[in-house]
């Protein structure tokens, strides 16, 4: 009898987990937007991520400059508190990854953003800094790398849940991935996203302290150097795929908004400057001996 109903026991739960399964497929085939992980998924799978950052030095040499990393945690700290942005509670964190050979920036789960020297050497304004900044907030804060996960992994994730939990899955993921970072390759429409989440979230700052077209400084730039330079971008358009379609979006958008260009205030160049030329070595004098531009 026993034997019995652990039998009727077991088929039940295969049926509950077949069904589970099935409806599941339908749904993350019709709805690309599903994601299985939790926020807090996200903030774990980010925390290891970035333990293996900082333990691979050889591929990620974080720049030990905090004058320079705390302008770009001060503009990125303003851009969290845009009310375009959702969710507050992660862990947006700015670190430098000091290599002047490479154009990039990434964002792992949770909220953590790396920008690379080679970027900041690039643009020239604060506004182009503040659009970069803003798009890879939008990848953290609409959760892309965990819902891409979710396409991959997400019926042996369901299929984990309905075992008894899925505890060790995370791990095993994260185990697997390494400190190559595959999981950060978003698709055309997540950098779409991003690139709307950028202007949203610049564009709703009070005050507009930055021009909320920011991210199309860089990327309209990034499109006309990469055919003369093209090791320089050869991550960015692995990572983040450019291209006239993504520009023209958000062109559309600040016509729609009525929004002229930007001004000298939002692009603020010489407080840029100042920062910039830390990269350099020589450092940055002031004119006249005025004293160190401040980080608004």
């Amino acid at each position: 009898m026993r034997t019995w109903k652990f039998i009727v026991a077991s088929k039940g739960r295969l049926v509950l987990i077949a069904s589970i399964v099935a409806v599941t497929s339908v749904l993350m085939s019709c709805a690309s937007g599903i994601n299985l992980f939790s926020k807090s998924d996200d903030v774990q799978l980010g925390q290891q991520m970035a333990q293996q950052i900082a333990a691979d030095p050889a591929h990620y040499p974080i720049l030990d400059n905090p004058q320079l990393t705390g302008y770009l945690q001060s503009i990125e700290d303003r851009i969290v508190q845009s009310p375009n942005v959702q969710n507050k509670d992660f862990h947006y964190v700015v670190h430098i990854i000091n290599d002047p050979k490479t154009v990039n920036a990434f964002t792992i789960p949770g909220g953590g953003i790396y920008v690379y020297t080679g970027l900041l050497n690039f643009i020239d304004n604060e506004s182009a800094l503040a659009g970069v900044l803003a798009h890879e907030t939008t990848h953290a804060d609409h959760r892309h790398a965990t819902r891409n996960m979710t396409q991959e992994y997400g019926l042996e994730m369901l299929a984990s849940v309905a075992l008894g939990g899925n505890a060790g899955l995370i791990q095993q993921i994260v185990a697997g991935l390494g400190s190559q970072l595959t999981v950060l390759k978003f698709s055309r429409d997540d950098e779409r996203e991003a690139d709307q989440g950028s202007f949203d979230d610049l564009a709703q700052i009070p005050g507009e302290p930055w021009w909320p077209g920011g991210v199309n400084l860089f990327l309209t730039k990034s499109l006309a150097s990469a055919p003369s330079q093209p090791g320089k971008f050869q991550q960015l358009f692995l990572t983040h795929p450019v291209d006239q379609e993504r520009i023209d979006a958000i062109n559309a958008d600040l016509q729609k908004a009525g929004m002229p260009g930007p001004t000298g205030t939002q692009l603020n160049q010489q407080n840029y400057a100042y920062y910039k030329a830390m990269l350099g070595g020589g450092g940055y004098t002031s004119p006249r001996g005025a004293t160190a531009p401040r980080v608004r």
